[in-house]
């Protein structure tokens, strides 16, 4: 039921492989937040078929957008604008999501609002705490590795990235090597929580003062490591070749975020994105902070994946700025994160 003097804004994201649909109120509270995953279609392909994902995201949208509404006990005359993940994504994917929402939009003249993906993964975290700032982001998810400055809410600054594969690749990569079931990041956590850092595989700091990623070579190590053992007739142990080359992605990830959050004289830090929900990254980020005067927030489990509350979060520092977007707006894969905080 509406509350008067709040806003309540519709969500949509199918960005990749899940059809959500979310409503939030003021941009920091949950009503509803439904997700339609796709996990078992993919599996036996071992990854996201983008064709595979398009389809279904056709055939949930309706049935998603209709439980989200009755969760809230809303109609959509309640909601004040309606917005969805422009970009970036699997663009037949965020197609449908785009086309759902301007055809909502439309039809009951409501503000229409598109939203950066890796945004919403930055603004899951308002869902439970309010931002301090200056902060730092550090964002893990399957195609982003990557550390962005935020001075003020829609304020977007790269000051570090991957120069080739993002953490998320070379998990999927390395777990794919090792026949692990999809998807394969949980299971490599998973794995790495029962075994030893006995390989020592490498660690890429780049230049002295660089605060970007590079994980191909790990991921090439890894393999080559698997593929060696295999031509000599040799075991290796799964839970330590997971806990070797977790090892590796963690400490560097946390050493550069330690780095970047000193430099930039942070006053809190947060973690977004798919990879957010490992285990062994949050422990280490956890225990490299905890000594700190640097607020760390970590988003629950279930906002660390793809979802449409975090758009919603978004979504409502794009509404409070007066940005629309127009009946032209299209799926947008290449959207970049800094020209979009620039709107």
């Amino acid at each position: 039921m509406r509350e008067e003097h709040s806003t309540y804004i519709l969500a949509i994201e199918t960005s990749c492989d899940e059809t959500a649909v979310a409503i939030i109120k003021d941009g920091t509270e949950v009503i509803a937040n439904v997700v339609a995953s796709q996990i078992k279609s993919h599996q036996r392909f071992g990854g996201v078929v983008p064709e595979v994902a398009s389809r279904h995201h056709v055939e949930q949208i309706t049935y998603v957008l209709e439980q989200a509404l009755t969760e809230a006990t809303m109609t959509i005359e309640e909601i004040d604008a309606i917005a969805v993940t422009e970009g970036p994504g699997l663009v037949g994917a965020l197609l449908v999501g785009v086309s759902a929402a301007k055809a909502l939009a439309f039809a009951h003249q409501k503000p229409l609002i598109g939203v950066h993906h890796i945004a919403g993964h930055i603004y899951a975290n308002r869902l439970q705490e309010e931002f301090s700032f200056p902060l730092l982001a550090l964002v893990v998810s399957g195609g982003h590795t990557e550390l962005i400055l935020m001075n003020e809410h829609g304020s977007f600054e790269v000051i570090g990235e991957t120069r080739d594969d993002a953490a998320g690749e070379a998990y999927d990569k390395v777990a794919r090597t090792m026949h692990l079931p999809y998807p394969g990041g949980p299971e490599v956590d998973r794995l790495a929580h029962l075994g030893q850092d006995t390989l020592q595989f490498p660690r890429v700091w780049l230049e002295e003062d660089s605060l970007d990623f590079s994980f191909s070579g790990l991921k090439s190590a890894v393999i080559n490591k698997l593929h060696n053992a295999d031509q000599q007739g040799l075991i290796l142990k799964k839970e330590d070749i997971a806990a070797s080359f977790q090892a590796s992605v963690v400490e560097v990830l946390t050493e550069k975020t330690y780095r970047a959050a000193n430099q930039n004289r942070v006053k809190q830090v947060i973690v977004a994105g798919g990879v957010a929900a490992n285990k062994g990254l949050r422990t280490a980020l956890a225990e490299r902070f905890d000594q700190t005067d640097i607020q760390l927030s970590i988003p629950p489990f279930a906002l660390c994946t793809d979802n449409a509350a975090m758009i919603g979060a978004a979504a409502m520092v794009a509404y409070q700025k007066g940005n629309r977007a127009d009946w032209a707006m299209n799926a947008n894969p290449g959207l970049d994160l800094e020209a979009y905080g620039r709107r």
